[in-house]
């Protein structure tokens, strides 16, 4: 169902997409460390009733990567932009996770794309953001980049299962994994998260109260890599939003809670 089988050329950049289902436009923006895998659960069940368009952020998946590229949150809105330009939809409706959620708020308040309505799901967007973990990357990103495939491979098993609640099984993990691995692709992973920075969050805080279109929230209530909390102070900042806590899901509601993503996003949506 999530087949990436066309290449935008973004400015020398190949960004991969792909579309599915009949019906409405939805866009489906992933998150970090992820793709467009991550809807693999979702995507099926709508496509019954909508249009889906999903791409792979520049620098994840199976879009280009290469040294010195650019992927932090400050291109990222910039290529959600382009890609809606370049598939022709003026309002679509929008599904965002993690850091796709601050790509798909930052579109919106810096860069003038509207949606029809906007669904987030444990977005990135207020502060405090980042782990432990992130905060020591940022500082050792070389160190990182350069170690054995195995010790790579036991990091991003371990980092990735922590996203989501339930336990992941290692043919769970492996698509997600499989893009970061390689000379190409481990020095990728470190170099999105040595590029995280709360400034391009802080940046667009102050203009919620602006936001164009109905927005709603889900929230994994066990999330351990962004609180809850963060989803309380998001939907305080953001118009008429109404924040849903999603019971058993972690971060990675996706995997953990696949039904309360459609359920949410058809009722949501169909109004």
């Amino acid at each position: 169902m999530i087949s990436l089988t066309r290449t935008f050329d973004w400015y020398g950049t190949g960004i991969a997409w792909g579309t599915t289902g009949s019906g409405s436009p939805l866009v489906l923006v992933h998150g970090t460390p992820f793709s467009s895998h991550v809807w693999h659960r979702v995507a099926p069940e709508l496509a019954r009733d909508y249009t889906l368009y999903f791409y792979d952020l520049p620098g994840y998946g199976r879009s280009e990567k290469r040294e010195g590229q650019d992927v932090s949150l400050g291109i990222q809105n910039k290529a959600l932009a382009a890609m809606l330009a370049f598939w022709k939809l003026d309002r679509p409706k929008v599904i965002a996770h993690d850091f796709g959620g601050a790509t798909a708020l930052r579109a919106h308040l810096i860069d003038g794309c509207d949606y029809e309505r906007l669904l987030l799901i444990d977005p990135v967007a207020v502060r405090p953001w980042g782990s432990p973990f992130v905060q020591y990357v940022r500082q050792h990103e070389a160190a990182f980049a350069g170690m054995p495939d195995y010790i790579q491979a036991a990091i991003l098993k371990a980092y990735i299962a922590g996203a989501a609640h339930r336990p992941l099984s290692d043919s769970d993990l492996g698509p997600y994994i499989a893009p970061w691995t390689g000379p190409v692709g481990q020095s990728a992973f470190y170099r999105q998260i040595a590029q995280m920075d709360q400034r391009y969050t802080d940046e667009i805080e102050p203009l919620f109260r602006t936001f164009r279109c109905p927005v709603s929230l889900l929230w994994g209530e066990e999330d351990r890599w962004i609180s809850p909390r963060s989803g309380e102070t998001l939907s305080a900042m953001l118009p008429d939003c109404a924040l849903t806590l999603v019971p058993g899901s972690g971060h990675l509601m996706q995997e953990d809670a696949p039904e309360a993503i459609v359920a949410a996003a058809l009722r949501f949506f169909a109004v």
